[in-house]
This record gives structure tokens, sequence and C-alpha cells, in this order.
């Protein structure tokens, strides 16, 4: 049941309207899943897309688990009986997790603290008569206090002016204070762990670092972290102590008394002990989880983009996985991606059967009418590039260069295992760098999405957040592409939304049983597809040459009607109607709207109309590196090569440039003008054109500019 007050909020926070939320989350707490409520939905949601709806979706999960959070605060409070009307109505009304917890912290069960043994002693009196800061004599005051447990005057302040500390540390005035310091001038440093300076050469950059907190980039910062976790730095978060005590004391001193500067006293000790601890601790939670989010937005994003790299299509593809020593893995695939033969050639070092490895290539190209060849960009690559290319072939044979980030991941991997048990892991990886210019989305979700290292510091985020943002991404892009009903591999129809992984077993199970698709209406015999996840995977699985040409076009079965009406009127058929921009153009789509469907389905169903099934992807290129650059040390400052981008995050952005070390090109070498998200400049896998600005052989580290992008 949606709360209103959440909506009311969600209002607020993204300035759409109470029955686009409404709706929305009504869908998603009826199981329709996002991809689905983004595609079909359209009318009920106002056109969100999937990341508007994502975030609706966390920030109404964030609600409720503060509203849970709520409920637990007042019946502990309840349960003290100190749970006033008051106090009922502050916590109602709060919807800030920070303020709710200083709001409950005073009656928060403790363990057994400082100021509670002083309670325990009888000393909270005292501690009242001296935050009074009325009395002039403390020993005086203090003497009626003496017994079995407090022996003398001295002990009976201190335990007071722990009583005091902790009311200092529970006032919500003095917290917010201090939060306010800390928001605007804390610094957080990093230093060295003394003997550790050999073992953390990777973080030397942070061994005496101190940077305003309010201005890290969260690489810097989640480095800091890595270099603490590992134990080999350590971080802290801090303004300056005297500003902070002297804050406090306008809050709480109110004379120069000796009960004053017991006050005083008590504090300091508050801040240093108490106060400080507490809010750097908050500090240091919220800075990482911004940088998490920050880190998991780039990741995701740069596999969204890896995702849906321009795949080369239902080409005969032969896969190379390069190597000296080992050899090179060769495979042939037909056009669906079926391993039709393998073996190895060894055309490098130290075997140099460079004639014998060509006439292998020569034969199997002519054997198995391959069209297209994949080799893995790592060792050996560009060695097994020139010798590939300097191959002559009966034909034309288009050569790629193709990333095999994860591969090694995916051929030790179960899928791999079951797809290939009679093969070893040289074979399933080469057969994956084929598949991956096939169709890199098909093949990638085979592979965990942190293996495919396109991310920023992904092993020191959240993992959780990180997973789900990651599978989401996935998901959203099987969705944007469709999926072959009929050719499609379990693991790629487990990502289409509402199917999962026992009904993508199923399909296929039914496949192997029945043959082919027909048509959608047929999955409505698979076993478990009953008709809810029907509605929610039905429009994103397509059916080439079926018994209906809608199968194959994103339009939902539910809008088949709509399209039969379309074409009845237009005397038309379907077949007829597909295509014919003219005909379409003369379509009033008025006269189909109804109360379920507006306009906003009614234009996606012609568009679809228009090219069904079109792949959303970009076509792919033929790329070359210079031929002249082999390895790190032929670069030259001043130098402009060809590159590829392969990575991108907050900082810059890394290039290939056919070498074994990528480059790097800073933010602030990405253009002319100020950029603030390299993400804007450039994109994964994006060929462009580099200037090398300094080479450290050292460290092996490439510095480039961008000079152009294709």
């Amino acid at each position: 049941m949606l709360q209103e007050q959440h909506i009311t909020l969600l209002v607020n926070a993204n300035q759409i309207s109470p029955r686009q939320i409404r709706n929305t989350l009504t869908l998603l707490a009826e199981g329709a899943t996002i991809p689905f409520v983004s595609r079909y939905r359209k009318e009920a949601t106002g056109g969100l897309d999937e990341v508007q709806i994502a975030d609706l979706k966390e920030q109404h999960d964030k609600l409720v688990e503060l509203s849970k959070r709520k409920e637990t605060i007042l019946k502990s409070i309840e349960e003290q009986e100190k749970l006033t009307d008051e106090l009922r109505e502050r916590i109602d009304s709060c919807w800030n997790a920070t303020e709710l917890e200083d709001i409950y912290l005073p009656y928060k069960p403790k363990k057994r603290t400082r100021a509670e043994i002083a309670r325990e002693k009888g000393l909270e009196p005292l501690a009242k008569i001296l935050m009074s800061q009325k009395s002039d004599n403390v020993l005086n005051s203090a003497k009626p206090f003496i017994n079995e447990q407090v022996e003398t005057e001295e002990d009976a302040l201190k335990g007071s002016r722990d009583i005091i500390a902790e009311w200092v540390n529970e006032s919500e005035t003095a917290r917010n204070a201090i939060r306010s310091i800390f928001l605007r001038e804390a610094e957080i440093s990093s230093k060295i762990i003394k003997g550790k300076e050999e073992e953390a050469q990777n973080f030397r950059d942070y061994f005496d670092t101190s940077v305003k907190l309010s201005k890290i980039s969260s690489h810097r910062l989640l480095a800091m972290r890595r270099g603490e976790t590992e134990g080999f730095l350590r971080v802290s978060i801090s303004p300056e102590d005297d500003k902070c005590i002297e804050r406090l004391l306008r809050i709480f001193q109110k004379s120069d008394s000796e009960s004053g500067l017991q006050v005083v006293e008590a504090v300091e000790d508050a801040y240093k002990r108490l106060l400080k601890p507490s809010i750097e601790n908050e500090f240091a939670a919220e800075s990482k989880e911004k940088a998490d989010a920050e880190a998991i937005r780039v990741f995701a994003e740069n596999l969204r983009q890896l995702l849906l790299a321009p795949p080369l299509g239902q080409k005969r593809v032969l896969g190379i996985d390069p190597g000296f020593r080992t050899g090179c893995k060769v495979v042939c695939l037909d056009a669906q991606g079926n391993l039709l033969h393998n073996e190895n050639i060894y055309p490098h070092p130290p075997q140099k059967e460079h004639s014998q490895a060509a006439r292998k290539i020569q034969k199997m190209v002519e054997a198995y009418d391959i069209q297209a060849i994949a080799i893995g960009n790592g060792t050996a690559s560009r060695e097994t590039e020139r010798f590939i290319q300097n191959i002559r072939y009966d034909r034309k044979v288009q050569v790629f260069v193709v990333s095999e980030n994860g591969a090694s991941i995916y051929s030790a991997s179960k899928i791999a295992r079951e797809e290939f048990p009679e093969y070893d892991v040289t074979v399933r990886g080469a057969v994956s760098i084929g598949r991956r210019l096939m169709d890199p989305l098909a093949e990638l979700v085979k592979i965990d999405p942190k293996s495919i290292g396109v991310g920023q510091y992904q092993h020191d985020v959240d993992q959780t957040k990180l997973k789900n943002a990651l599978d989401q991404t996935v998901e959203n892009a099987v969705n944007r592409v469709g999926v072959n009903l009929n050719t499609a591999s379990k693991h790629l129809l487990t990502y289409v939304s509402g199917v999962g992984s026992q009904i993508a077993q199923n399909i296929v199970d039914y496949r192997a049983e029945n043959g082919a698709f027909s048509n959608r209406k047929e999955l409505m015999k698979v076993s478990k597809l009953g008709a809810k996840t029907f509605e929610q995977c039905a429009g994103f699985l397509r059916i080439s040459d079926g018994d209906n040409p809608l199968d194959n076009s994103a339009v939902h079965p539910e809008s088949y009607p709509i399209v039969q009406e379309i074409a009845k009127d237009a005397g038309k058929s379907i077949d007829e109607l597909i295509g014919n921009t003219e005909l379409r153009n003369k379509v009033d789509l008025t006269k189909y709207v109804t109360e379920t469907v507006g306009l906003p389905t009614l234009n996606d169903i012609l568009d679809e109309l228009e090219k069904p099934g079109r792949d959303p992807r970009s076509i792919i290129k033929v790329f070359e590196f210079d031929p002249n650059v082999k390895d790190i040390n032929d670069l030259r400052e001043g130098m402009d090569l060809p590159g590829i981008i392969t990575n991108v995050t907050n900082f810059g952005a890394f290039c290939d440039i056919g070498i074994k070390e990528n480059g790097l090109i800073h933010i602030s070498n990405l253009a002319d003008h100020f950029v603030s998200n390299p993400a804007n400049e450039v994109s994964l896998h994006q060929h462009v054109r580099v200037r090398v600005l300094e080479v450290d052989l050292g460290r092996r580290r490439i510095q480039l500019k961008l000079i152009e992008k294709s």
C-alpha cells in the first residue's frame, strides 16, 4: 500500500506529478519490470525512462526503510515510557535519516558509558548544578555527593563532567553546529603508516595528502580508502578542532565561574571523545556513499556502452586468442556462433612456424567460408594482427581486434563448461572472442559485469549496490535491443523482462523438444510461463520468419488489434503497412486513442512499423593501429596516433594505441574547453586520434591528449 506521505515527498524531490509517481510505483509493486514499464506503459508513467523509474524506485525504497526505522524508534521510546505527543509528532514528521537518529540519540539504549556509571553513583544532580554555571565553589557543591562509590570531590566533579559531556554529545544543536563546520571546512587527510613505504608504492600519491572533503573527487577518495583497507594509509576527516570547540562553547558556556570552567572542560572532552569521532564516522560514511554512487554510475554507463557496442551480425567468423610460447588458439564459428573447428598455430617466437601457420589460416578461411576474423587484444595481439593482415585470401576478409576483458573468466565458468564440456579453457576463450565480434551483448551477458574491466575501483564500492546497478544496466540493454527467441542462449534469455533463470531454461527445453517457436502465443505453452510473465516478456522477444510479422517487432501483442484496425481502415494487410512510409503518414492516430492507449504508444507502434525489429546499435567499423608503434619504446612525445577508448573514468579516459600499456587522456586533455564529465566527450570503443604528451618508461605510463574524434 502506497503512503501518501511518500508520494508527496517524491513529488517534491523529483518535480513530477503525483499521478506519474503513483502509477509507476503501483506497476512496479504489481511485479512489472522497469524495461516493461518504461517501454509499454508510457501513458501511465508520463513517459518516464528507465533511469528515472529506477531512481524513483530507489527513493521510494529508502522512504519505506525510513518508515520502518521510525516504527522501531517509536516502539523503543514507548517501552521506556518516555514518548510524549510532541516527540511522536517530531518523529512522524521527520524524513531525514540523520535528524531522526539525532532525535533518538538521548533515548537510544546504550552500553554502560562513563556517564551512565556516574548516574549510578548519584551524580546527575551535581551535573545539573554545574550546568547552571552559578556555583563559584565547585568543591563545596561536590561535597554532598561523596559516598562509598565517590571517594573525593574531584571524583564527583569528574563523573559530573562525564554526564555533561554526554548531554553535549546528544544535543541536536551541538551536533548540527559541528556538522555545519565539517561540511564547510573538513579536510580528508591520508598519511603513510610508518614502515609501509616500500609495500605501498601504488599509493605513493597519498603518503601525505590533505584535501578539502567537499572538493575531493570520488576516485581519489576511493583510492585513499583502499590504501586504508589494505593497511598502508591512515585516513582521517577533520576540521580545525579549536574552531569546533569554540563554536560549542558559544552554545554551552554561560559564565566564567568555577562551574562554567567545569562545563568548558566537559565540552572539550565531549568534542574530542564523543562528538568528533561520531561526526567523523558520519561524514566518512556519507562521503564514501557519494563516491560509491559516482563510481557505480561511471561503471554502469561504461557497461551500457560496452553491451551496446556495434555487432558484426550473423557472419562466419574465425576467432583467435593470440599468444607467443603457447601459440594462438584458432576457432571457426558458423553464422549462429556454433563451433565448427579448432586448432593451434605458432607463427611467433619461439616456434616461428610462420609459413605453416599462414597456410592453416588460408585453408580454414576457405573451408569454413570465413567472412571475418576476430583477434583478442591481449598478449601478442598486434603481432597476430600483422600476421593475419599479411596473408592472402581467396576472398575479402575483414579483420577486427576485439576486447578480451573477462574472456578468461567466461572460459573457466560454469556457463562455458555447460556450452563446451569437451573443450578446454583456451578453446572456450577463443570462441568467446569470435562471438563478441558477432554480437557483443549476447556474449558479454555470460560474464559477471564486474569482471569486464570497465569500472573504477569497482572492488571498493558497496557490492550490493554495484550488483543491482549493473544487473539493471544489463537488463535495460538486453531489452532495448530485443532477443531472438529461437536462437538466444539461456543466459541471454535470463535478462529478458520478467523471465529469470528457471523460465529461461524452460524456454530452451521447449525449443529443444518442439523446435523453433512460430509465434509469440506459443510462449504460453512453456512450463511456468503464465499470463503475467507473457505480458512482461513478449514485446522484447523476436521471431523472424514466423506466422505474424509483428512477432519480429517491438510491438507488444496487446497492441496487435490496434495494428490490425489501422491496416483494415487503410484497406491493406499488415505486411503492406510495414515499411510503407507514405501509407503510415496518412494514419490519423487520434482515431485509435482509448482510455489505456494514448499517442505515446501509438507513435511507438508507427515507428516500429517503419523498420520492425531494427537493431538500435550502430554499424561496426574496421580499425587499424599505427604499424610503426609496437611497444612503449617506440613512442615519442608529439606523435599523433589512432586509438580506441577502452575505459572512461571521472578523471579521464584510457586509450588503447596498439601496445600493452593503455595511455591516459586526463580530463584536462580531453578538450580545449573545461570538461566536468569525461563521458560527455568520449565513449567506450570510440575511435579517436591522440597526441603523445609524456612517456614514463620507469612507471610504464603514457599521457595523451585527444585531438580528433570519429
